[in-house]
């Protein structure tokens, strides 16, 4: 029986076996060289562009070790690139999309973003989308195209955030009372930093309230917290100090001129039922 036939065969299972742990140990070595200095999401990308690219490399060697013409395999290689380029516009579109928000880097991996109506926290940037989980542990996959026309807030882009809380008291109440409340509600709570310093603002005159705003700073780690005590905080102080929170009315006025609205009891007897 005539081997030398699955002689080649063997090399090429030798070069792909090979080629493949060395492509996992190169790749493991340049991360630890230059991953200090990257992002996690980049060190993400080097590792999947340096890996895939190695393995590329060797199944080209392992195909000519068979007999494989690397000018044939480069010619189709370059007409399917041209198809699948014609097929998929959309996704080139994301791609170059993708390679500008890691150039730009307007967010990374493990911040929260907003985009339109769906707030959560980037998995992942890959070249194609990004990935978020948003806070009730839903997947959403955003196309990096719409990211790129898209308003895209970063929630966690600075140290400190800012709460507007906005607050609604009845016009017999006095501003200048309410405002030393509510600033000492701010100083008293552990939460609130001093520096930048709680504000009071007068927003206006609502329909049935005086509008007004408090506006206090804290730590982006502590912006929930802060939020959900905050409110009960100025509810229970309002409280202890009659401070009327009033809720939209509407009061129905005829004039002393016009006679009253005529109101008619009708009762049903029994056999009008039945």
């Amino acid at each position: 029986m005539d081997v030398s036939g699955f002689i080649p065969v063997i090399r090429a299972v030798v070069i792909l076996v090979a080629g493949y742990f060395l492509a996992r140990l190169i790749t493991r070595s340049t991360l630890k060289l230059v991953g200090n200095h990257l992002s996690k999401q980049q060190q993400v990308l080097l590792r999947r562009i340096l890996f895939y690219g190695l393995l590329v490399v060797v199944m080209v060697s392992a195909l000519h070790e068979m007999g494989f013409k690397l000018s044939v395999l480069l010619g189709a290689a370059g007409i399917l690139s041209v198809a699948i380029g014609f097929a998929s516009q959309t996704s080139a579109s994301n791609l170059i999309s993708g390679l500008f928000l890691l150039a730009e880097r307007p967010f990374v991996c493990g911040d929260v973003i907003r985009v339109g109506n769906t707030t959560g926290e980037v998995l992942a940037i890959d070249l194609l989308s990004t990935k978020l989980r948003t806070f009730d542990n839903l997947y959403v996959r955003i196309p990096n195209e719409t990211m790129l026309k898209s308003e895209v807030t970063t929630l966690t882009r600075f140290p400190i955030r800012r709460l507007d809380v906005p607050v609604g008291v009845a016009y017999k109440e006095d501003a200048g009372k309410v405002r030393e409340l509510l600033l000492a509600i701010a100083h008293q709570n552990p939460l609130c930093l001093d520096e930048p310093a709680p504000m009071f603002m007068f927003l206006g005159f609502g329909d049935s309230a005086q509008n007004l705003q408090l506006s206090v700073w804290v730590k982006r780690e502590n912006f929930l917290e802060m939020k959900n005590t905050i409110h009960y905080e100025i509810k229970k102080t309002f409280d202890d100090h009659g401070v009327e929170i009033p809720f939209p009315h509407v009061s129905l006025y005829v004039g002393s001129e016009t006679a009253s609205f005529p109101v008619q009891i009708v009762t049903r007897e029994k056999k009008d039922i039945d």
